[in-house]
């Protein structure tokens, strides 16, 4: 068992770009005893499994993996909104939700699926065939799809490639997120986005649905201190107006107003 753990502190270490030096002055132990933990030389505690995991930014999931390889039962698990510890959480979801009315918002999981969203968010999901529980980057490999309503759909994707990759990094590597990113960029190029998009603070997503162009920004909230697997993984993501013309009609749209 500690030879399995000890490898997958070693491929977590340089993952995070860590020398045995610079993980041990961060866990406060010695940069030796971080090299006996990988040979398998050492035995490391529960304490210890626990604090590397939070010292190399671990997923839960993946501490939990670290701690059967050295034996221990798992410490995180994967709870359901109906339970009732998860009361609290659901509320307040609901609240981000609502909230932000009449702007579009959803909560997505780690792959991008759609839990759960506001009236706002359904309508416009609705518009482009979609609805909770459908998955947003897949719609986007639909060329019939999601690309042939976002209009400026070549920046869109290169921008949400790098966004895949740098997701798939921080979780230690996500064969899924790697997979979509790669095929986006298979279908864009894999250039990184254009000097161009340097002149714009923000760079837009401008759907067209019907006669009319929403263009929004959006912005991401997580659970700082989620103990729970799933919970960890999910973001709210809120949509904003990018002009005053989306603003406008969303305004019209709440209060039933054309």
């Amino acid at each position: 068992m500690t030879i399995q753990f000890g490898g997958l502190l070693k491929e977590w270490r340089q993952t995070r770009k860590l020398s045995q030096l610079d993980l041990g002055l961060s866990a406060n132990v010695s940069a030796r005893h971080i090299s006996f933990l990988e040979t398998g030389r050492a035995r490391p505690s529960r304490t210890m499994v626990l604090n590397l995991g939070s010292v190399l930014e671990l997923p839960r999931g993946s501490r939990n993996a670290m701690l059967h390889a050295a034996g221990f039962a798992p410490s995180y698990r994967a709870r359901g909104l109906e339970e009732a510890d998860m009361a609290p959480i659901s509320a307040a979801l609901e609240w981000m939700l609502e909230r932000h009315m009449p702007y579009p918002a959803m909560v997505l999981d780690r792959h991008w699926k759609i839990m759960r969203a506001n009236r706002t968010a359904c309508m416009m999901l609705a518009q482009m065939g979609l609805a909770v529980d459908a998955n947003l980057i897949e719609a986007m490999l639909d060329e019939t799809g999601l690309p042939s309503i976002i209009e400026n759909w070549q920046e869109v994707a290169q921008h949400l490639a790098l966004r895949l990759r740098a997701e798939s990094t921080h979780v230690g590597g996500d064969v899924y997120l790697d997979e979509i990113a790669a095929r986006l960029s298979d279908q864009v190029g894999d250039a990184a986005p254009g000097p161009s998009s340097g002149s714009q603070a923000i760079v837009p997503t401008r759907y067209r649905l019907g006669e009319v162009t929403f263009s929004f920004f959006s912005t991401m909230s997580q659970f700082s201190t989620a103990e729970d697997i799933a919970l960890a993984d999910w973001r709210i993501e809120h949509l904003f107006p990018a002009d005053e013309r989306t603003r406008e009609m969303l305004v019209a749209l709440s209060t039933g107003k054309r």
